[in-house]
């Protein structure tokens, strides 16, 4: 559901310049050519999607620092202050904002995929804080320090027309090109985080063995080709509708999350981390309140049809859950047995506490998609057979 946005925004940009892409006409066929070439991209390899998000994220932010430093002589700090709340509408506000600065957990679906990540993932969430922010607020200070534009001109787009008010025609168009391409860039890092993340699940035994198998270039084809298909009967709904259904379902996810990993933390306080927060349990419970009531806060602010169409799909999740172990228990299609995973440890020259449980993301956090023996002999397992 994330990924649909790309397309669309990328479109919305280029419309600006190329007012056709407003006729459904050319929308459609330019949609499914984003889509099927970019998923192509994707299936080719992650060293292809991780350089040319590299880039991408480069030409990107290189005009919006051009246009803030153009900026700095017109620049009226006032202007930063002044406000309507009358007229905010407060729903597009917390969906947009929320959208904006989420997703940080989508990062950990690759991890198996990165060299050392206990010790890089750390060092590149740092880094990437620290330019997202600087991304969104050079340009937005620059933007609304200099125009006087009314605030419902803000919409999909409007910063190419910023960029020509401050810095002329040429910066419009350097504008342009870098968020379209930006808006690729971010479909290619998200494709590459659901395929992967179907991949895991198949690996755990959660779903059938076909999501797991990769193609030639090391990528789950199947997977990459089930998130292509659901971009592409997305991608007719607009920014805003897609915005607001993703972030309902995203927040409930992140709820989720929370509750395991507070869960985890008093039922499995021993258990080997490769990532840990330096806090006790009541800190890190403490840690995720903030968050948590944000989560609800954008949930309340939901539409009634945006609450109607997620609970339907939670419904179609839940059940689908039961229908997938028992057609696992029938042999109705293959699935990895969880015993026969091995796990990937990236810190073997580090001493490891002897524990319980050897398979800690399949047993622990996954108990009832196993037959009980499969359990047991899981359980029984030793730590040096696991790693062989």
């Amino acid at each position: 559901m994330d990924n649909a946005l790309y397309p669309v925004l990328f479109l919305d940009y280029l419309k600006h310049s190329f007012p056709i892409f407003n006729n459904m006409i050319a929308r459609i066929p330019a949609l499914l050519g984003i889509a099927v070439s970019l998923t192509y991209l994707n299936y080719r390899g992650l060293h292809i999607v991780g350089f040319s998000a590299v880039s991408l994220a480069v030409f990107s932010l290189l005009p919006f620092l051009v246009m803030g430093v153009i900026s700095i002589p017109r620049i009226k700090p006032k202007q930063w202050l002044v406000v309507d709340f009358n007229k905010v509408d407060w729903r597009g506000y917390f969906n947009s904002m929320f959208w904006n600065l989420n997703y940080w957990d989508k990062a950990s679906t690759l991890a198996g995929e990165v060299e050392n990540p206990s010790k890089t993932f750390p060092k590149a969430l740092l880094g990437a804080v620290v330019l997202v922010v600087c991304s969104y607020l050079i340009p937005l200070l620059a933007g609304t320090g200099t125009l006087n534009s009314p605030s419902s001109e803000w919409t999909d787009g409007y910063f190419s027309e910023v960029g020509m008010l401050i810095g002329g025609l040429w910066l419009k168009w350097w504008i342009q090109a870098a968020a379209a391409m930006s808006n690729l860039g971010l479909f290619e890092a998200e494709m590459s985080g659901d395929a992967f993340q179907l991949l895991g699940m198949s690996d755990m035994g959660m779903l059938p063995a076909i999501f797991s198998s990769r193609s030639k270039y090391g990528t789950p084809t199947f997977s990459i080709l089930c998130s292509a298909t659901g971009v592409i009967f997305l991608s007719w709904m607009s920014f805003q509708e897609i915005l607001e259904f993703l972030n309902f379902l995203y927040s409930i996810g992140m709820l989720l999350e929370f509750a395991a990993f507070i869960k985890l933390r008093i039922k499995k306080p021993d258990l080997h981390r490769p990532y840990r927060v330096p806090l006790e349990t009541f800190g890190v419970t403490m840690l995720c309140l903030p968050p948590a009531l944000l989560l609800v806060l954008v949930m309340c602010l939901a539409s009634a049809t945006t609450f109607i169409v997620s609970v339907i799909v939670i419904i179609i999740g839940i059940l689908m859950y039961p229908v997938l172990v028992h057609a696992k228990d029938r042999k109705w299609t293959q699935f990895d047995d969880i015993e026969q995973l091995v796990v990937p440890l990236d810190n073997l020259d580090t001493p490891r506490p002897k524990q319980e449980v050897s398979d800690e993301a399949s047993v622990s956090l996954l108990p009832d998609l196993t037959s009980p023996g499969i359990n047991q002999e899981v359980t029984e397992t030793s730590p040096d057979a696991t790693q062989k």
